[in-house]
């Protein structure tokens, strides 16, 4: 081994400026450890110009430095192998720590990540979203990172790396230089695959070019050449040498080598044998060297190229159907004939000498034969007890043939791949499934697993691959129900309301079982609840009252249809009593918001029930257990937007502004990842477009609007707050009250023949008559006065405190003192201080009263609303009163508390702190917003208890 590495360093020839950049990087990391920012380093260049050698010496110069080393290398044939890169970063430092160590290290992260990290077997139930396994191995490398600082992280033949893996790193590397390590990676650039873009534009976008390496000129191969055989080397010789390698440092080694090997003598007189020489070293002269190994050698090299890397010699023995002693023999020859590397360690996997040696074999196999050792290695791999999806990467490379042992091991490897977070993987293994084919009493069941492989990542074609489902005659009623319940999910996930209601309506009769029907009518009240564009709201509206009243809340179920009842109840304007009373039977026993066959839309609109009916700690309650819930398990994409983005409305209705937009931005950043125009982020906009109103900054939510096309056409599914209304109260805020109210009239059209009439959930009213006041004072007060009634019918303090206010605005001046005063009575009585403030605003200003205007100022400045305080300050200064002093910890923090919070944010990210010393929770909480932004999870954590991800 010492020689080996010796011959390594050795050949390092005509690199120093290479060489210069990884010490520079490695001083950089090691001078100010562990506290250093890091670096990306990344080596480009065709196959053979050194790439690998580098690597292999930068490993060897951060070993003498003493960093932890995480080394990779992907694979031609594991690009389809899903976290194959991940597990081998990752899991040497990991798979010898005990499983009770093991839990308490990755802690809420370990059934998240521990299975793509192949450290123990995926639960049962829903699996984790991609983004958030993602998340999690950010956790875990971040982690081992602070705790083994400095680190360097090596990854070769990035070009070759699973998509999964390489997703990941694309997205994790801008944090290498936040943290005490060094990322370097080598790839092929033209080998990049068209998924890799984000990793293809990485060093661009980390301020970096990469090393592009370039082949080696005459002078530095005659170097390598008289290194390997000796200073007489003659310049001719030399010459010819540079000339059929073209200066590619692999050929030239090996050339030599074979040189050396032949007792050729290095003079210009024997230039010429060198070119048979050179062909036998790849392309038929390869396969040519190889078949005078003899047959079984042959078979033995050709099971290595099909199995890939780190390769177990009885699995190979195996596979090539050869006996445990021929494949020693066989080692030794392709070890001697320099296709197969010299073992560095005695454990250790067989290895190719060069990943073009390994690709020139695979591809000499002849297509029959290719395809059974592929089979015969997806057998072997079973056999071994490594499992159905090392097999299935292999069946994915042979032809149908109708085999159900096929299918079976394919579903398995599907299943295994969807609970550990590889959905596209699962797709694949489905898709191969079903050319196989499966049986014919088969078939629905694949389909409809290839339908809730593709749901994260294509909805167009889970919804295709549904309906074959559902168009197969098959006889098992749970299977077909799950099919049209999955159906109907997608189809409204994709704004396709109406086609999910109307394809429940379609199977509802034909179900027999009373409560699988129920179940069925529960999922189409539910997305008919979403539709913006209800045909017959009204009608569904009775149904679903009279069904509702008669279920006792025995099942999830029932409960389930009690909850939609109740938030049908607060859509409507019903007492606010009515609404309350339903969604406490829903809530009889606590719902799960992440069940595996149940969306998340009930618990949320039971929750919402709760913050309009002005019980908003009720609903932060709530939404904390769901987000704890989400994290958990995992589901960090569309769930945990959501969750952000309605905890922070609920924030703005308690008028914590600053907490809803710091909320609300984190929704938005997940949301953004989720795709545009989704459900998801209609939400967010709608929401934080809301609360930089109410903080009074118009100009940079209508840019914000602008960058995220926040404009017509708008949903078909239903957003709080609604996003038209939104858009029109935008457009009002900027001065346009002539499109505002065009806007308004729209969502008058839409939601009044639905019987959606509550002032609570969509202020539309209120906003019309501010937008018509100058032109149409009568209409104004009109529909302020409707507002105010409606409002009283439902009966919760906010809504009636808010449509008086409104109400006021566009009354005679004679007529608002009393609107007035009585909306700042009910308003102090609710959580709205947002709407408080407005209200002791003009009530201040309409009587001139100093102190309503200093309460105003200070509830104003309280809430955040920075606009609506300074307003205010202004006016009572005109009266002759002093603006109030005094702060809060929304206040602009002084440099000593943003350093310390920066601080304490960083300890937390990084997981580093020990539980006796780590910032206590609520400390933690205000150190994030005093960074303008909210820990995700946080809140929901102490909410729920969740275990501290130590």
């Amino acid at each position: 081994m010492t020689e080996r590495r010796a011959r390594s360093r050795r050949t390092v020839i005509e690199r120093e400026a290479e060489l210069a950049t990884v010490d520079e990087a490695l001083d950089r990391l090691t001078a100010a450890a562990p506290h250093a920012g890091g670096a990306l380093l990344a080596l480009s260049g065709p196959a053979g110009l050194g790439k690998t050698t580098l690597l292999a010496e930068l490993r060897r110069r951060a070993n003498t430095r003493h960093c932890t080393v995480l080394a990779a290398r992907g694979g031609e044939q594991e690009q389809g192998q899903p976290f194959h890169v991940a597990r081998q970063l990752l899991q040497p430092l990991l798979a010898a720590v005990p499983e009770d160590a093991l839990r308490a290290v990755l802690g809420g992260w370990y059934a998240i990540v521990g299975p793509a990290l192949g450290l123990c077997a995926p639960e049962q139930g829903a699996p984790p979203d991609p983004q958030g396994l993602r998340d999690g191995l950010d956790w875990v490398l971040t982690h081992l990172v602070v705790q083994r600082a400095p680190v360097v992280l090596v990854l070769d033949d990035a070009h070759w790396a699973d998509p999964e893996s390489l997703g990941w790193l694309a997205a994790f590397a801008p944090r290498a230089e936040h943290l005490p390590m060094l990322l370097a990676v080598a790839y092929r650039p033209d080998e990049l695959p068209a998924h890799a873009e984000a990793f293809r534009t990485l060093p661009g976008r980390a301020g970096q070019r990469p090393l592009h390496l370039a082949p080696l000129t005459p002078e530095a191969v005659a170097a390598l050449i008289r290194e390997t055989l000796g200073d007489h080397a003659e310049d001719p010789f030399c010459r010819e040498v540079w000339t059929l390698t073209t200066g590619n440092p692999f050929e030239t080694v090996e050339l030599a080598a074979k040189v050396r090997e032949k007792a050729l003598a290095p003079v210009e007189g024997n230039a010429p044998l060198l070119r048979d020489l050179a062909a036998a070293q790849h392309g038929s002269g390869l396969v040519a060297r190889l078949q005078r190994l003899g047959p079984s050698t042959v078979r033995f090299a050709w099971a290595c190229a099909v199995l890939g890397t780190a390769i177990p010699r009885d699995l190979a023995a195996r596979v090539a159907a050869t006996g445990a002693e021929e494949a020693v023999d066989a080692t030794g020859r392709l070890r001697d004939a320099r296709i197969l590397a010299a073992a560095e360690e005695p454990d250790a996997g067989l290895e190719f000498v060069h990943p073009i040696i390994a690709t020139a074999l695979y591809r000499s196999i002849p297509d029959a034969l290719r395809v059974a050792l592929h089979g015969n290695a997806a057998a072997a791999a079973v056999d071994a007890g490594l499992g159905p999806s090392a097999a299935a990467r292999h069946l994915l490379e042979t032809h149908p043939e109708g085999d159900p042992w096929v299918v079976r091991t394919l579903r398995e490897a599907a299943a295994e791949n969807l609970r550990a977070g590889a959905p596209e993987a699962a797709r694949r293994q489905l898709a191969r499934a079903l050319r196989e084919p499966p049986d014919f009493d088969e078939r629905a069941a694949v389909l409809y697993e290839l339908g809730c492989a593709s749901l994260l990542t294509e909805p167009a074609t889970t919804a295709h691959h549904l309906r074959e489902a559902l168009a197969e005659p098959f006889d098992d009623p749970a299977l077909r129900q799950g099919i049209a319940i999955r159906l109907a999910q997608v189809l409204a996930h994709s704004d396709h309301l109406f086609e999910a209601s109307e394809l429940l309506a379609r199977e509802i009769p034909r179900t027999q079982d009373p409560r699988a029907r129920l179940r069925l009518q529960s999922e189409q009240f539910m997305w008919d609840a979403f539709n913006a564009a209800e045909p017959d709201s009204p009608a569904r509206s009775r149904r679903l009252a009279k069904l509702a009243d008669r279920l006792g809340a025995r099942d999830l179920t029932e409960r389930y249809v009690i909850g939609l009842r109740a938030w049908d109840a607060c859509l409507r304007g019903e007492p606010v009593d009515v609404a309350l009373h339903h969604a406490g039977r829903a809530l009889a026993e606590p719902f799960s918001w992440a069940y595996a066959d149940r969306g998340f839309e009930v618990p949320v609109l039971t929750a919402m029930v709760h913050l309009y009916a002005d019980r908003p700690g009720r609903a932060e309650e709530l939404f904390d257990t769901g987000t704890a819930e989400f994290e958990e398990q995992g589901w960090r994409g569309a769930h945990l937007s959501f969750a952000h983005s309605l905890r922070g409305y609920i924030r703005y209705r308690r008028g914590r502004l600053v907490e809803a937009e710091g909320l609300a931005r984190a929704g938005l950043r997940l949301a953004e990842r989720v795709g545009p125009r989704t459900p998801v982020h209609w939400y967010a906009i709608a929401i934080l477009v809301t609360t930089l109103l109410a903080r009074g900054k118009p100009d940079e939510a209508w840019e914000l609007a602008r960058e995220h096309d926040f404009a017509r056409p708008f949903p078909a599914a239903v957003v709080f707050p609604d996003a038209q209304t939104v858009y029109a109260e935008l457009l009002l805020a900027r001065g346009d009250a002539k499109a505002a109210a065009a806007e308004l009239e729209a969502v008058d059209r839409r939601l009044t023949p639905r019987g959606i009439q509550n002032p609570a959930w969509c202020p539309w009213p209120l906003h019309l008559a501010r937008a018509v006041a100058a032109d149409d004072p009568g209409r104004a007060r009109g529909l302020a006065a409707e507002a105010v009634r409606r409002a009283r019918a439902f009966g919760a303090p906010s809504a009636i405190g808010q449509a008086l206010t409104a109400a006021a605005e566009v009354a005679d001046p004679q007529d608002r003192g009393p609107l007035l005063r009585e909306a700042v009575s009910l308003l102090s009585a609710s959580p709205a201080g947002y709407e408080l403030a407005r209200a002791l605003a003009a009530a201040g200003t309409h009587a001139r009263d100093p102190d309503l205007l200093t309460r105003a100022v200070t509830t104003a400045r309280e809430c955040g609303a920075d606009a609506l305080a300074a307003r205010t300050a202004q006016t009572l200064l005109g009266l002759g009163g002093a603006v109030p002093s005094g702060s809060s910890w929304q206040d602009d923090p002084t440099e000593e508390e943003l350093r310390a919070a920066r601080r304490a944010v960083h300890e937390d990210a990084a997981g580093a702190v020990p539980a006796p010393d780590r910032t206590p929770a609520p400390e933690l909480s205000a150190a994030y917003r005093k960074l303008g932004t909210d820990r995700p999870g946080l809140p929901a954590a102490l909410a729920a208890h969740a275990r501290t991800r130590a």
